[in-house]
């Protein structure tokens, strides 16, 4: 049996879901992705010397702005009362990795603002070392885990 999309009404338009209805719950979602990068400008960025300051910091910031925003950005989203948020970056082999954890007490998920976290995360990070390595690619951005919600507990393979 093929799962109901919720967002799409019996017309085959696009609605946004009434969550009335359901409990609020406690709701964590784990997100990940990775920006590659070259050598050079990786040593630039662990050492504080790329030109815009210091690259992870930005990245963090405007990764919990993003899950914050989340709802001004994807149009169906729900705006949520985002408890907190913690965006991790670090340095490894050939790139930085961000992953960022999400959590809400409400009546929907919050995979989405998890997401977007780790996504403006890494684009910020492109951003401001473009000036040193225009072929960063941004790849891997995936779900990690989700817990809470009428759906139960979800962890990525």
């Amino acid at each position: 049996m093929t799962p109901k999309l919720t967002h799409i009404d019996e017309t085959g338009a696009a609605r946004m879901v009434d969550v009335s209805a359901k409990a609020e719950t406690k709701r964590v979602a784990v997100a990940e992705g990775r920006i590659l990068i070259t050598a050079a400008a990786l040593d630039a960025i662990r050492a504080g010397s790329v030109q815009k300051g210091d690259v992870l910091a930005v990245a963090r910031i405007a990764g919990i702005m993003a899950a914050k925003k989340t709802a001004e950005l994807i149009p169906l989203c729900h705006p949520l009362p985002i408890s907190g948020v913690t965006l991790d970056l670090a340095i490894e082999g050939d790139g930085i990795r961000a992953t960022a954890s999400v959590t809400t007490s409400y009546t929907t998920g919050i995979e989405m603002e998890a997401l977007t976290a780790v996504s403006v995360a890494l684009l910020t990070v492109y951003d401001m070392a473009k000036a040193l390595d225009k072929g960063m690619r941004i790849e891997g951005v995936r779900l990690l885990s989700k817990t809470g919600g009428k759906s139960g507990d979800w962890k990525a393979d």
